[in-house]
This record gives C-alpha cells, sequence and structure tokens, in this order.
C-alpha cells in the first residue's frame, strides 16, 4: 500500500479541526470538508489560534505554524477529496448519516484509498458494510481536544486487512499520538468505561445525591480528576453522551447502561452542554453557573 501523504478530513467541527491541525503540524497535506462555509472558515480560524497558542508556549515554531497552515485547503464538496490517500470521518454520532457520507464518499475516491471513521461507538463492521471497500476501511478514534490528548484508538472492523491497519497504525503515530488497540465491541475502550461512569453521575444528580457542584468538586478533589463528570459531559457534548449510551445499551442489553432520564431531557430541552451554552452549567454568563 502506498505511503500516506494527503489526509481528508469530513467535518470542521471541534473534532475535525483538531485532526486537521495535528496532521498537518505532523507533515501531511490535508483537505478539511464541511457542507458549510462559515464552518470551514470558523475551523480554520481555530486551528491558526490554536499553532499561535503553541507557538506562545514554545511547543512549535513560527516557522512550523506558518508551514502547517499552508498545507491545508478547505472543500465544501465531497469531490474536493478524491486525491486523498486517507479520509477521516468526524461526523455526528448518529449511524444512518455516517453510512450517507461514506455512500457518497466512495463515489469520488480512488480505489486504493482508506477510509476511517473517529466514531466514539458505532460499529465498525457496520459502517465499513455501507462502503466499497470494507478491507481498507478502520477506526480511528482520536480524544478531545486532538492537540492535547496522547490517545487514539485504532478499531479493526471484521474485514478490515492487515495492510489498512498497518498504514493507520504508522499514521497515527507520526502524528505523535500513542495508540490503543480496541476490538469492535459498542464504544469501545476509553468511551465503554468513562460513559458509564458520566452517567452514574448524572443518576446522582438525578437522585438528588449531590448538587452539580458536588458531584463535580468531589470527582476533581476526591479522585484527582482534571474535570468533574458533570462539567466534562457538557465539554463533551450532551447529545453525544446520551447518543454513546443509547449504542452501549442497545449493543451490549444490560440495564446498566440505561441513559439517565435527566440526560434524555437536558438533550430533549436542547441544552446539550457547551456548544449551545447551557447543560448541567449555564455558560452565558462572565462564568459557568451551575443549572441545578
Amino acid at each position: 500500500m502506498a505511503a500516506i501523504k494527503t489526509v481528508g478530513v469530513i467535518g470542521a467541527g471541534q473534532m475535525g479541526n483538531g485532526i486537521a491541525h495535528v496532521a498537518a503540524l505532523a507533515g501531511f497535506n490535508v483537505v478539511l470538508y464541511d457542507v458549510s462555509a462559515d464552518r470551514l472558515k470558523s475551523a480554520m480560524a481555530t486551528i491558526n489560534g490554536n499553532l499561535t497558542r503553541q507557538v506562545t508556549k514554545k511547543t512549535i515554531t513560527e516557522d512550523a505554524h506558518k508551514k502547517a497552515l499552508a498545507r491545508i485547503v478547505s472543500a465544501e464538496s465531497l469531490d474536493g477529496l478524491a486525491a486523498c490517500d486517507l479520509v477521516i470521518e468526524t461526523a455526528v454520532e448518529k449511524e444512518e448519516i455516517k453510512r450517507k457520507i461514506f455512500h457518497d464518499l466512495c463515489a469520488v475516491l480512488k480505489p486504493e484509498a482508506i477510509i476511517a471513521s473517529n466514531t466514539s461507538s458505532i460499529s465498525i463492521t457496520r459502517l465499513a458494510a455501507s462502503t466499497d471497500r470494507p478491507e481498507k476501511f478502520i477506526g480511528i478514534h482520536f480524544m478531545n481536544p486532538v492537540p492535547l490528548m496522547e490517545l487514539a484508538e485504532l478499531i479493526r472492523g471484521i474485514a478490515t486487512d492487515d495492510a489498512t491497519f498497518d498504514a493507520a497504525r504508522e499514521f497515527v503515530t507520526a502524528m505523535g499520538k500513542q495508540i490503543a488497540v480496541s476490538e469492535d465491541f459498542p464504544a469501545f475502550i476509553v468511551n465503554r468505561i468513562l460513559l458509564p461512569m458520566i452517567n452514574e453521575a448524572i443518576y446522582t444528580l438525578y437522585e438528588g445525591v449531590g448538587n452539580v457542584e458536588a458531584i463535580d468538586a468531589a470527582m476533581k478533589l476526591g479522585a484527582h480528576h482534571p474535570m468533574g463528570p458533570l462539567e466534562l459531559a457538557d465539554f463533551i457534548g450532551l447529545d453525544t453522551c446520551l447518543s454513546i449510551m443509547q449504542v452501549l445499551h442497545e449493543g451490549l442489553a444490560d440495564s446498566k447502561y440505561r441513559p439517565c432520564p435527566l440526560l434524555v431531557k437536558y438533550v430533549e430541552a436542547g441544552w446539550l452542554g457547551r456548544k449551545s451554552q447551557r447543560g448541567f452549567y449555564d455558560y452565558r454568563g462572565d462564568k459557568p453557573v451551575p443549572t441545578r
């Protein structure tokens, strides 16, 4: 298999711009695609800002900053990904949306190109089956925020061949990430452990054991977690947390993974965390204020 030189990233949100940032800094040419021109513009500004912060902290040079930015181009059509050696999808955690993207993507990609999903919970085998190249399909699950987090999970589908796995491992290592190899089970390793903990914290709030501040302080001061579980849920996005819990609950058929009704209620209200300005905290003022 030819070496990966040009990487496509589908989705210019937080995960997509983070992957584009780190890939470009590692020397890969990057094509960042999104259906929204505004999101693309915002993503490029975010990448530039994050690179500037790294220069200020002296973790990269100004020259590396300029070269990384120059390696990223935007595309408002999937056709812009035609020459990519690897395309990573970072769309919303909904299987039908991802399957539609992969179906449309296969029509423009060269036959030897690898497709990866950054899904945090959905079956790689099932997603691969919606493409014309299941043997060249793999899960590469980066952690958020991508420029800061050291880990990426690699997940093979049942059809993923050795050449695809080796190429993906080489790519992730070149980006300076450590690898955890996971079997293709719901939510893989990190979220299989992390999301039930967050869900349990929401149950603790729901049942009145403690308020938002008490629960977060307890885990930060009592378990040395850098963020409290409710603060972390807001950072991840409550809709994403709910989607992952639903995948776990449906995929493993175990009542211990039942999403907390309070989590469902917040998502129904459109209180999705930081991205919607309200979740377990209200972010509309000078500092976050608990909503319970």
